[in-house]
């Protein structure tokens, strides 16, 4: 091979690795912002590409530049489309995270069902903003709620503390129950218990008639009343507030999706709005925190069921 070709070549290799980043993130992005399930598709692969590629590609042009000391046009490029590709690795640490791009007027079918409590109730989590809603960066979990009885989000680490610990969690509409599951352990509240190999803990799953389900949980161990197959009616106890799963004090979780959650990972479905009725509040109530001198304070919407079935 003459010397022009080999130039020619060498010239193109250099190109390689921007145009392989480009070809990865481009798709991806259009993914994302595509809606349904191709959205939750394109929100995978651009944490995949920020969690591997974008860090891999910047140590690998620090020691290139390092070694030649001097930055080609191409290595520019790269470096760019790398600090593009790493910002979405980010959100599975929460970092710079953004609101999925879930359109809520678009999301259909929602549901509307009443408070999985009788106990008066404060939205720790909730609403369609990140600002008053973490959840709302997941797919699954875009429109989720946390929901606590006070006191809460005081640190303590024995459950007993928390309003919320053991009071009864009750259908928040007549359905068949999809699943359930119990055994697993309640954590030690005060921090983040990280329980990544069973993030929801002891939960129940009801089909609704809209072919979607709802999930509920974080349940007390030992606490479920109900199994794969019941009908409950709304109202009906299905088991007790925890502090099973990955969570940090004890609350009830509760989200609607699209996709059957059995045997499916988190975060691999599509959420869909949720709203309650027969309250006291915003059918969609919004949660929140405020933070003054390191203190937390929940500053999320109040709200009690109030109607007696």
């Amino acid at each position: 091979m003459t010397e022009a070709p080999v130039s020619r070549f060498r010239s193109l290799l250099r190109w390689a690795l921007p145009v392989l980043l480009a070809v990865l993130l481009l798709p991806s992005w259009i993914l994302f912002f595509s809606g349904g399930m191709l959205a939750v598709y394109g929100w995978l692969a651009l944490i995949s590409v920020g969690q591997l590629l974008a860090p891999l590609t910047i140590l690998v042009l620090m020691v290139h530049a390092i070694r030649k000391r001097r930055f080609s046009r191409p290595m520019w490029v790269t470096s760019a489309l790398a600090l593009v590709a790493l910002w979405p690795g980010l959100w599975g640490f929460g970092v710079l995270v953004m609101a999925f791009p879930y359109d809520i007027e678009r999301s259909v079918p929602p549901a509307t069902v009443r408070l999985p409590s009788n106990e008066p109730i404060r939205v720790a989590w909730g609403g369609d903003r990140l600002a008053v809603n973490y959840h709302v960066s997941t797919p699954d979990q875009r429109w989720a709620y946390d929901l606590v009885v006070e006191p809460a989000a005081h640190g303590s680490e024995d459950p007993e503390d928390y309003g919320c610990y053991g009071t009864p969690v009750v259908a928040p509409v007549s359905a068949r129950v999809h699943y359930s599951t119990d055994g697993a352990p309640d954590h030690t509240p005060g921090a983040v218990s990280n329980d990544m190999q069973n993030p929801t803990g002891n939960t129940v799953v009801l089909a609704l008639d809209t072919e979607t389900y709802l999930v509920i949980a974080h349940l007390k161990t030992g606490s479920v009343l109900v199994e794969a197959g019941d009908q409950v009616q709304e109202g009906e106890p299905i088991g007790a507030c925890g502090n099973s799963g990955n969570t940090s004090e004890p609350h009830i979780h509760i989200h609607h999706q699209r996709q059957d959650p059995r045997n499916r990972p988190l975060n691999f479905s599509e959420g869909l709005p949720l709203y309650f009725r027969d309250h006291d509040g915003a059918a969609m109530p919004e949660g929140g925190v405020k933070i003054s001198n390191g203190k937390v304070t929940l500053a999320g919407a109040k709200v009690k069921h109030s109607l007696t079935e």
